[in-house]
C-alpha cells in the first residue's frame, strides 16, 4: 500500500472540507467499476493505455524507454498500464555449472528484450513487428537464496523479509531465483515476449515458479493512477535526488541497482466500498477525491501529523495508513512504488505492491508498523511475497549481470 510523504512542519494548512458524500461516492464507484473489469478486457486492445490521448486531440504517447541504458528500462520511464511478472526456479547443480547457466540465461535474456523492445527491427519475433508500434519495458532481478548460492555479488543486506502478522502467504506464488517483470501498453505484446524469456529461461536449465498479471486504469499522462479502493496509489514517489540516497544503489558495482519488494496484497473492495466516505478517507488519511492529506487541500500536499481538532484529536487518525508509512517515522526514507492492480477471481482482486528501495529493511520497518494497527487491516490481506536484486541496466555492448562475477 502507499508509502507517503514525511509531514509538513506544524504550520501546514487546516483540513479542507471534502467533495460531497453524493458526488464522492459516484466518483469512487465509478473508479472501482472501471477497475474490476480492466483484467478482463480493458487493456486488451491497448486503448486504455496513456497514448490514447493523441487519438482524442491530447498530447502523442511518450516513445518507449530503451532497453540500453544505465538503468533497465522498467524503472526509466513511464509507468505503463498492464504487465506480467514471471518468476523462475534454477535447480541446483553445481556452482561452476550453474553460474554458467545463470550468465547463458541473462545475455540471452538482454538480446532478446532489447529485440522485443526495439518492436519493428529486423531481429524482433515476428509477432512483434506485426502488432505495430511495440511499447514494452521490462526489469530482471534475482532472488537472495540464488544470490547467496552462486555467491554473487549483490548488496550484503539482500534477504527474504521476516514473517508478519497476518500474513497468508502461498509459496507457490513467492519467491523465485529469478524474476522478470515486463510492462506494455497491451497483453498482446506481454503474451509473446512472456513466451519468449520462458522459452530461453528453459534452454537454459531454469523452471517456471509462477507468474502475476496486473493492470493500471485509464490515466491521464502524469497523473497517480488509483488502486481498487479508488485512492491514488504513488503520490508521494521520490524525486530524482531522494532516489539517490533512497533507491539507486551508490557508487560501485551497485549503482544504478535497486531491490523490489513485491507484495500481493488481496482487498476487500466490496467491504471497503460499503464505508462511509468519511471512514473511507480516515483509513487512508486522505480524501479519495482529490488525492489530498486530510491536513491539505491538493494532492501533493505533506501530511502534518501535528494537526488536531479543536477536541485534541488527530486530524490524520493514529492508525491511519498516512500516519503509519510516513517517511518522517524511517529517518526520511523513501520507496519508488510502481504499484498495478489485479483481478483473478470475484474473490481475489487487489494490489500487486512492486516498491523498489536501496534497503529491503526498510519495507520491514513500514510493514511492521502496518500489521500492528493499519486501520486498512480489515480490509486486506497479503497472499504472496519476493525480494529480488534489480540489476544496473545494460549500456549498449553489453549484457544484464555483468557486474555479478566480480
Amino acid at each position: 500500500m502507499p508509502t507517503e510523504p514525511e509531514n509538513a512542519p506544524p504550520s501546514s494548512p487546516p483540513a479542507a472540507p471534502g467533495l460531497g458524500r453524493r458526488r464522492a461516492l459516484l466518483a469512487a464507484g465509478a473508479v472501482l467499476a472501471a477497475g474490476v473489469g480492466a483484467a478482463a478486457g480493458e487493456l486488451a486492445d491497448g486503448d486504455r493505455s496513456p497514448g490514447r490521448a493523441a487519438a482524442t486531440g491530447g498530447p502523442p504517447p511518450e516513445a518507449p524507454a530503451p532497453f540500453h541504458g544505465a538503468r533497465q528500462s522498467g524503472l526509466t520511464g513511464t509507468q505503463l498500464p498492464a504487465t506480467k511478472l514471471v518468476a523462475f526456479d534454477l535447480p541446483p547443480t553445481s556452482a561452476a555449472a550453474d553460474r554458467e547457466a545463470l550468465r547463458t540465461l541473462l545475455t540471452t535474456w538482454t538480446r532478446t528484450l532489447a529485440a522485443a523492445t526495439a518492436g519493428s527491427g529486423p531481429s524482433s519475433d515476428p509477432r512483434l513487428r506485426a502488432h505495430g508500434t511495440t511499447r514494452l519495458a521490462s526489469l530482471v532481478g534475482l532472488g537472495p537464496a540464488l544470490a547467496a548460492r552462486l555467491g554473487l555479488a549483490v548488496p550484503a543486506g539482500l534477504a527474504e523479509l521476516p514473517p508478519f502478522p497476518g500474513d497468508r502467504l502461498d509459496p507457490a506464488r513467492s519467491g523465485g531465483d529469478l524474476l522478470l517483470q515486463l510492462c506494455a501498453a497491451d497483453h498482446w505484446t506481454l503474451a509473446v515476449v512472456a513466451e519468449l524469456a520462458t522459452t530461453a529461461a528453459l534452454a537454459a536449465g531454469a523452471a517456471p515458479r509462477w507468474s502475476q498479471s496486473g493492470f493500471l486504469p485509464g490515466t491521464e499522462p502524469g497523473a497517480t493512477p488509483r488502486n481498487l479502493f479508488g485512492f491514488k496509489d504513488g503520490t508521494a514517489n521520490p524525486d530524482e535526488d531522494a532516489a539517490r540516497q533512497w533507491v539507486w544503489g551508490p557508487p560501485g558495482p551497485h549503482e544504478n541497482a535497486t531491490v523490489l519488494v513485491y507484495r500481493r496484497i488481496r482487498m476487500d473492495t466490496a467491504a471497503f466500498a460499503a464505508l462511509p466516505e468519511e471512514q473511507q478517507d480516515l483509513a487512508m488519511g486522505r480524501r479519495a477525491g482529490d488525492g489530498a492529506p486530510l491536513t491539505g487541500t491538493a494532492e501533493h500536499d505533506e501530511p502534518d501529523l501535528y494537526a488536531k481538532h479543536p477536541d485534541g484529536a488527530y486530524v490524520i487518525p493514529a492508525a491511519a495508513h498516512v500516519r503509519l508509512t510516513g517517511p518522517r517515522l524511517d529517518g526520511g526514507a523513501r520507496m519508488l512504488r510502481r504499484g498495478y492492480s489485479y483481478d483473478d477471481a470475484p474473490g481475489d482482486r487487489g494490489l500487486l505492491f512492486c516498491a523498489f528501495m536501496r534497503d529491503p529493511g526498510q519495507f520491514t520497518r513500514v510493514q511492521d508498523r502496518l500489521a500492528a494497527r493499519d486501520a486498512l487491516n480489515p480490509f486486506i490481506e497479503h497472499t504472496a511475497s519476493a525480494v529480488a536484486y534489480v540489476l544496473p541496466g545494460a549500456p549498449e555492448g553489453t549484457s544484464l549481470g555483468d557486474r555479478l562475477w566480480s
